[in-house]
């Protein structure tokens, strides 16, 4: 008898717990694109692409290691449609002892996972992933006791147990954090980088192609370059480190109009497909700073994405599902505009980053949490519907990431568990950051009126409706004297524009 090994489609790496647990001489792999895990949200073609791409290159690897694999192309009328039935199914063609698998990276699927013993009656192990550079135990013993879970804190932990930029027991340049200086508009200079692009092969171009065939899918195909195999990523890498790293501290939450990527490096999508291991990543960045070849700021605030936000979102993930997905504290009950499905609106920075979005699959933190996620949270958004639509359009998106980005940082739903005080803000925050507002309809100068930028009304409105619940937090002390020094009569138009902001949205 043999054990089969199932291998996620995000978890595409040599090192992977289940190629280390079983045999290759008697043992099987099996993988799989599955129309569940196509249409359960309708995903970016881009993602999809992607996927299916980096699993079909990986698969070839595994062959040329000597594994047994049996590979599932995409068919949607096949009755394979689900993990439990494709476990089902190789269990019937082969005598099977055990089925081993990582631990996945979203909640249902886990779910899935765990009901296979009693309704397959095969005994089942979830080995940990290895993705990651702390385990979910180490997480939940760093949380345990603790009245607030702060990234701050985890992340210089996870500082002094990798050693990435340490100087004995202290944090180089004297500081854990240089987000002060990150925090510059990019003015046209230096030149914007552009992450390494790659020209789709022959197995590339058919999974293009059949993608291409399927309705229903977010975004535009044309013109996909993301990397698919693990050489790839790793010249992405190299690339970056070379090209966009000097400059990423500096620019990294500047607003460009015109610019996709700036200094930005496109990586995520290899990270949490496991082309690129974290460590890795983060030692060729730390290595440009000892080498002179980038600065301190821009090298520790890319660290601190990674081994700080990265690892403690996916902790909080797992700490606090499944309840975590259905918290909605601000108790949020407006309907996610459908402009955001089509780019299709005259606010400029929304347009442009939602734009952006369909044809890249891509945007940057500060496009999701000050543009597209900011406005959801001012104008109200149920949670859900904004968590869907990141979980569907970007390439880098899988629910332990985006569900507490989005619904604890974005939308602050989780009543302030992952961020300290809500992501808020007014026009003049994308003004400072960016050149949006020069070209937009609305004035970012104005906050009542029918030409006045929308984000500015819904911001005061934002704090008024929720005073009870926001004033006492020492963040947020300046913006509510700012709220007490406007007159009456002049708060109350803010808010009537506010609440035509919301009945009329679909035509702003």
């Amino acid at each position: 008898m043999a054990r089969l090994g199932l291998i996620f489609g995000d978890q595409l790496h040599l090192d992977h717990a289940v190629l280390e647990s079983l045999d290759p001489e008697r043992d099987r792999l099996v993988m799989a694109e599955l129309h569940e895990e196509v249409s359960y949200v309708p995903h970016h073609a881009k993602k999809i692409a992607l996927i299916f791409a980096a699993m079909r290159h990986f698969a070839d690897e595994l062959r040329a290691a000597g594994w047994s694999l049996d590979y599932h192309h995409f068919d949607p009328d096949s009755p394979v449609r689900t993990f439990t039935e494709l476990v089902d199914r190789a269990c019937d063609r082969a005598r099977i002892e055990e089925v081993v698998v990582s631990w996945p990276g979203e909640w249902r699927v886990l779910a899935e996972v765990r009901a296979w013993e009693k309704a397959l009656n095969v005994p089942v192990t979830v080995l940990p992933d290895q993705r990651f550079l702390s385990t979910l135990e180490e997480f939940e013993n760093w949380a345990a006791g603790r009245k607030q879970l702060r990234m701050e804190f985890f992340y210089r932990q996870m500082r002094r147990r990798t050693g990435l930029l340490m100087e004995q027991d202290q944090p180089a340049g004297g500081s854990w954090n240089f987000d002060a200086a990150n925090r510059k508009r990019w003015k046209g200079e230096p030149p914007a980088a552009q992450p390494m692009r790659f020209t789709p092969d022959p197995i590339t171009e058919e999974v293009l192609e059949l993608v291409d065939g399927q309705p229903g899918a977010f975004g535009v195909l044309d013109g996909f370059d993301f990397p698919v195999t693990r050489e790839q990523a790793r010249r992405g890498l190299a690339h970056f480190i070379r090209t966009g790293l000097p400059w990423f501290g500096d620019f990294q939450d500047a607003l460009p109009d015109d610019e996709d990527y700036l200094f930005h490096s496109r990586l995520s999508s290899s990270l949490n497909l496991g082309l690129l291991s974290p460590l890795e990543v983060c030692e060729a960045a730390e290595q440009a700073w000892r080498d002179g070849k980038a600065p301190l700021n821009a090298v520790e605030g890319f660290i601190r994405q990674i081994i700080g936000w990265r690892e403690f979102v996916r902790g909080l993930y797992w700490l606090k599902m499944p309840e975590y997905a259905e918290l909605n504290e601000l108790d949020n009950q407006q309907p996610l505009p459908s402009w955001y499905w089509t780019g299709k609106t005259r606010m400029r920075c929304l347009a442009q980053a939602i734009d952006a979005t369909r044809r890249n699959a891509y945007a940057h933190h500060i496009q999701r949490l000050m543009v597209t996620g900011n406005f959801a949270l001012l104008l109200g958004v149920v949670p859900k519907a904004i968590c869907e639509w990141y979980l569907a359009v970007y390439a880098d998106a899988y629910d332990w990431v985006e569900l507490p980005n989005t619904l604890g940082m974005v939308m602050h739903a989780d009543g302030g568990l992952l961020a300290s005080k809500p992501y808020a803000a007014s026009g003049k925050y994308i003004q400072r950051m960016g050149d949006h507002c020069k070209h937009c309809e609305y004035k970012v100068a104005d906050t009542t009126g029918d030409s006045a930028c929308p984000f500015n009304a819904l911001y005061w409105d934002f704090l008024v409706r929720h005073r009870d619940r926001f004033e006492s937090n020492p963040r947020m002390k300046m913006m509510y004297r700012n709220v007490d020094r406007m007159d009456p009569d002049r708060l109350a138009d803010v808010r009537a524009r506010a609440d035509l902001v919301r009945s009329e949205i679909e035509r702003l």
